[in-house]
């Protein structure tokens, strides 16, 4: 079985691929944007099967079939609330909600070797699952940019380990070790970061689920996180968001 992930978060895409290969099955290709996917498409034998997410770093992935035919069936991973679900339901499209769990992955493969028409079964009314989707997608951002001294710099959120306030200003904190001043609030970041990576552990903190080191049992029912590289005060998970949080981390 030839299978292809697209996929612009690359810890994700890692974690599938993880995932699938123990269950024996070995991705020919991990594809992290719109662009890189039609140019593989144009040049790569079309695989059997596709992961694809729908929000890639340079448009939704939908465009990918603007440009070119795809003759794959497709197994959608999102993150997405039951309207966009059931939109996915009415064309025939198989999904896996974030953070992906191993027995869905494992029935979604098993649904997709008993499809016997594959091509009939996976034809998308793409036009009308776009229009439906495109009104709800999250706009989360891929990137920060922070300004030094008189230059402005450009950090991606796959290098930010956590953001947190003091003194009334919030800070991003990188997986090299540098604290960046940030303008907007915490508030105003819980509509901009991917919920499957980043969760607000408390007032002062967002964490980054792939810096996380260690979780240790705190007073008071509380969590105490040990992340990769910060170590410049404790991060506590308050005690009314420790259920939250441990079905954040699945």
């Amino acid at each position: 079985m030839r299978v292809v992930i697209i996929e612009d978060e690359k810890p994700a895409a890692r974690r599938l691929t993880r995932m699938l290969n123990e269950i024996g099955i070995e991705p020919v290709a991990m594809l992290h944007s719109v662009e890189e996917a039609v140019n593989w498409f144009y040049t790569n034998k079309h695989p059997d099967l596709l992961f694809l997410d729908i929000q890639l770093s340079d448009g939704l992935s939908f465009e990918i079939f603007d440009e070119i035919e795809v003759n794959s069936a497709i197994i959608f991973t999102t993150a997405y609330d039951d309207y966009a679900l059931k939109a996915f339901k009415l064309n025939s499209i198989d999904y896996l909600l974030k953070p992906i769990d191993t027995d869905e992955l494992e029935n979604a493969i098993n649904k997709f070797k008993k499809v016997q028409n594959i091509k009939e079964e996976t034809r998308l009314d793409l036009s009308q699952l776009k229009t439906l989707l495109s009104k709800d997608t999250p706009n989360f951002k891929s990137r920060f940019t922070v300004k030094v001294g008189q230059h402005l710099k450009m950090i991606s959120t796959e290098s930010i380990d956590c953001f947190y306030s003091e003194n009334k200003a919030t800070h991003l904190f990188t997986s090299t070790g540098r604290s960046y001043l940030l303008e907007d609030t915490l508030e105003q970041l819980e509509t901009k970061l991917q919920p499957e990576t980043f969760f607000r552990v408390s007032r002062k903190y967002f964490v980054n689920i792939n810096a996380i080191k260690d979780i240790i049992s705190y007073s008071n029912s509380r969590l105490k996180i040990i992340l990769q590289t910060y170590s410049e005060s404790e991060i506590i998970v308050s005690r009314e968001r420790v259920k939250d949080f441990k079905n954040w981390l699945g």
